[in-house]
């Protein structure tokens, strides 16, 4: 369908709806690499006084990418909850802005809203914001999802303890990890990206977390982030595994890239929730995405990598997942060029996936040729704890030594807390104050030779 508008003494066409939200976007490197961003910004412009006129509706009729073509788009389509859309149906996009930040829609008329809306609507929306108006709307948002802690409550911020290490040494993951706890960060998961994919050595990584979760009673969730036959293969072998990870996409070939499909994903769901070492609740699976990977894998289909980027949570939500994390600014300068891309991206990826109902986490991230630094990072990390993420990213010294990548600290969490009055998951709270390293407010105790950790890190020191 062709989309008109004129603007001054200029006439804009669109020839398609993928056109018109890719030109209707902020200006960003992956878009103009892709070549569908807009010319100038008059035509970014009329694309969004374009969009803005389009009923929500529409969106329905017309996919991005072709429903036969793509897996991805049949199962936004046939999950689609008509009646949940009733509320909004007779609205533009426009209007849609004009309801999201009016008082009407509130956290629980947003939870009932969120099966009714398709990732390229919430794309779409998310072009006529401000950096402000992504903040205001994804802080009504809640999302709650349960394994062995309690995640997302109002209030609450919890930290990915990350102890990656170059050659996988238990000896240096044991002391990030222990490093991690001693600051309080560990609830939303332990997780670890493995130096190699070989099956002995994720298989001894899993035994390693577990042993120590055990040993410590610590009430949080294990992952190894490797391919998801690699976890199957594990599941098989009686592995202890908690949460089954998998990078995914917006479109069937940016996936196909990956190595995996829905039913990949089906199957992998339902071997870990038949464990059923959950505790508190059964949400088994674990997701990252970012912004660029469709153009990396050349399967954009010409869509622009914010839209497709929300497609991706379009399948996520088909598993109700513990977690999911945008790894922001991982994929480097060539499709987020610099802080200010960046930090629009993580607000605009955070607003899509709390509005289609996923426990949205951020790497609050760069590469080192990108043209950002820590400052960047920290307005970011203020601004979504101020939006209300779920969850964010704990480094030893916010710098990873085996993804060369620049993330956040175990300290950087500590300072969001502080300022926002955020408090860790209940369960790993009453944990930490049991076990001396936080006071009943949350806050770190002195250390002291009554913590019970201590002994685990004088044995880390005098390991060969």
């Amino acid at each position: 369908m062709i989309h008109a508008c004129t603007l001054g003494l200029h006439r804009h066409v669109f020839p398609d709806l993928k056109a018109v939200l890719a030109k209707a976007s902020p200006a960003r490197s992956g878009d103009m690499l892709a070549g569908v961003a807009a010319a100038s910004e008059e035509e970014r412009m009329a694309a969004r006084l374009v969009l803005a006129d389009i009923p929500l509706a529409h969106f329905l009729d017309e996919a991005v990418i072709p429903y036969e073509d793509d897996e991805v788009t049949r199962i936004i389509i046939d999950s689609h909850a008509t009646g949940a859309f009733l509320p909004v149906a007779g609205l533009t996009v426009g209007e849609f802005r004009d309801w999201l930040l009016s008082d009407a829609a509130d956290t629980a008329s947003l939870a009932a809203l969120a099966p009714g809306l398709t990732p390229e609507m919430v794309a779409a929306v998310s072009k006529l914001m401000r950096n402000q108006d992504l903040i205001l709307v994804a802080a009504k948002c809640s999302v709650v999802t349960r394994f062995r802690n309690t995640l997302g409550l109002p209030g609450r911020l919890a930290v990915r303890l990350q102890p990656n290490h170059p050659t996988d040494d238990p000896r240096g993951i044991t002391a990030s990890m222990l490093d991690g706890l001693l600051y309080g960060a560990g609830d939303a998961v332990i997780g670890i990206n493995p130096a190699t994919d070989s099956l002995p050595a994720i298989t001894a990584l899993l035994r390693l977390i577990d042993d120590f979760r055990e040993q410590y009673a610590v009430p949080t969730q294990s992952c190894i982030l490797t391919h998801v036959t690699n976890t199957l293969r594990a599941i098989d072998q009686g592995a202890p595994v908690d949460l089954v990870f998998q990078s995914i996409g917006g479109s069937e070939g940016v996936n196909s890239s990956f190595g995996v499909s829905a039913a990949l994903l089906d199957e992998a769901n339902t071997a870990a929730r038949q464990l059923g070492r959950g505790t508190l609740g059964n949400n088994v699976m674990y997701f990252e995405t970012g912004q660029g990977s469709a153009l990396s894998a050349n399967a954009h289909h010409g869509v622009d990598q914010q839209t497709i980027e929300a497609r991706a949570y379009g399948l996520a939500r088909r598993y109700q997942p513990l977690l999911v994390n945008t790894v922001v600014g991982f994929i480097g300068p060539e499709y987020l060029y610099d802080g200010k891309q960046i930090i629009r991206a993580g607000l605009e990826d955070h607003f899509c996936g709390k509005l289609l109902g996923l426990p949205m986490g951020c790497d609050i991230c760069y590469t080192n040729h990108a043209e950002a630094d820590q400052d960047d990072m920290d307005t970011l990390l203020t601004l979504l704890g101020v939006a209300g993420i779920n969850f964010i990213i704990g480094v030893p010294g916010a710098d990873d030594i085996m993804l060369n990548y620049q993330s956040t600290s175990f300290h950087d969490a500590l300072y969001l807390r502080r300022v926002l009055d955020r408090r860790r998951a209940p369960e790993f709270e009453e944990w930490l104050e049991k076990m001396r390293i936080t006071d009943y407010r949350g806050e770190l105790l002195a250390q002291s030779s009554q913590y019970p950790l201590l002994g685990l890190a004088e044995s880390i020191q005098e390991a060969p």
